[in-house]
């Protein structure tokens, strides 16, 4: 069983900086292809950034520039740096992780079907 717990979601204002967490347990491996998506109420998950399986990251254009995908396999966590927050980077952020070993490449890494774990969430508000 596989369980992905994101957290450091916060209230800040705009320009601020924060980090995400996410962290994995049970049967995956961090050597699968993980993404953070984020949802707005109302909307549909959209893809932020991808963390291949080669190392290669992906970034929507609307975060590029600001946010950085990375991890540590040793405490099995995922992190979203997030700088320069703008109010429309507010949602519910989620990470991802995919079920397979193989590469999503940069067409499915921010794919929502193409991962099969997902966390509960964290919430992410920016005021201006």
């Amino acid at each position: 069983q596989v369980k992905l717990v994101e957290s450091g979601g916060e209230s800040v204002q705009t320009g601020h900086s924060l980090t995400l967490s996410c962290e994995a347990s049970g049967n995956i491996y961090m050597t699968h292809a993980f993404g953070w998506f984020r949802q707005v109420k109302g909307k549909e998950r959209e893809g932020v950034a991808g963390l291949d399986t080669d190392g290669s990251t992906t970034y929507a254009e609307p975060v590029k520039g600001r946010f950085t995908i990375s991890k540590d396999n040793a405490k099995k966590t995922l992190y979203l740096e997030m700088n320069n927050l703008k109010p429309e980077d507010t949602a519910m952020y989620y990470c991802a992780a995919a079920g397979h070993a193989g590469s999503l490449t940069r067409f499915g890494i921010l794919k929502e079907h193409e991962y099969a774990y997902w966390g509960q969430g964290t919430q992410v508000t920016v005021s201006s």
